[in-house]
């Protein structure tokens, strides 16, 4: 099997390990994380009505690193969060290990005011 197939089936269990834990609620929805070589996403999620509430992305940012692009988006998210009133989330890393771009976008999330 090549490197990037079992890089990808590894992910899908790690996140499924992850999702089997971690539930969205509408007082506490839940933050999801998905990044890929070139792009990072976030969107916070209601998963008792199946419905997105915020999302974020760099697909917009074309100049700077993964890791600016990250810190933008975790900022992103936030203020968006905070506007509908979310200041409770649970952070689903989407089975991508928590270091690198996952923990930046985190950190400034939560230096913007999400609670995790």
């Amino acid at each position: 099997m090549k490197t990037s197939q079992t890089k990808k089936i590894k992910r899908n269990r790690r996140h499924a390990r992850v999702r089997a834990k971690v539930f969205g609620t509408e007082t506490r929805p839940r933050l999801a994380v998905f990044k890929s070589n070139r792009y990072i996403y976030a969107q916070i999620i209601n998963d008792e009505k199946g419905k997105t509430l915020v999302a974020a992305s760099s697909l917009k940012d074309k100049k700077g690193t993964m890791r600016e692009k990250a810190e933008n988006v975790g900022k992103k998210i936030a203020a968006h969060a905070l506007q509908k009133k979310i200041k409770k989330v649970v952070f689903d890393r989407g089975g991508f290990l928590y270091a690198g771009n996952i923990k930046v976008l985190a950190e400034s999330a939560r230096s913007e005011g999400l609670s995790f």
